[in-house]
């Protein structure tokens, strides 16, 4: 019996550890402090990103972040599948870490398990943003608008490189020949 629940601790407490560390930020990388929610709401357009299975193959990325009634953010990602030739949809929240100015997110698709979504550079208009997952495999450059000027996408390069991010993986969604009719 003593076996069993030893077993069923450490179970416990791998799970508990790994929710966590999707949750964590990556050594090097700090949270833009002084974060202002309600500036950053409304939609945003992926102009880049290190691509992952939940996003492989979609062009025309857009988040859109809410307030919900028990103030956590709702989150809805869109994109076009050219494959299938239609538009995905994934519905989220996200919850702050440790406080509403520092831009440290738990963003969840599905129930109880959650990811990072830190800000670690930040417009001072709000019209762009790098945001990290809780290590260097995720990675998004966000705007207000589908495309953005080359002065910026090498801001974007110079940052992550400096960073420790692999730059050379990076899918760029905001060149006009990836850009659909269907916006």
């Amino acid at each position: 019996m003593r076996n069993r629940q030893r077993i069923r601790y450490g179970l416990l407490s791998f799970f508990c550890f790994y929710l966590t560390a999707c949750t964590g930020v990556p050594e090097g990388i700090e949270p833009i402090t002084g974060f202002d929610q309600s500036r950053y709401l409304g939609t945003w357009y992926e102009i880049a990103r290190l691509d992952h299975s939940f996003e492989h193959g979609l062009s025309e990325v857009s988040a859109t972040y809410g307030v919900n009634p028990d103030d956590t953010i709702s989150v809805l990602n869109r994109g076009f599948d050219s494959e299938a030739g239609e538009w995905r949809e994934a519905e989220g929240i996200a919850r702050f870490v440790q406080s509403a100015d520092v831009a440290h997110l738990k963003v969840s698709f599905f129930g109880p398990f959650y990811g990072s979504y830190v800000v670690f550079e930040l417009g001072e208009n709000y019209d762009y943003a790098f945001v990290s997952g809780f290590n260097r495999n995720y990675l998004w450059f966000l705007a207000r608008t589908p495309q953005v000027s080359e002065a910026l996408r090498e801001q974007f390069l110079e940052t992550i490189t400096d960073l420790g991010f692999e730059s050379e993986d990076l899918i760029w969604l905001d060149e006009p020949e990836l850009m659909s009719a269907t916006r």
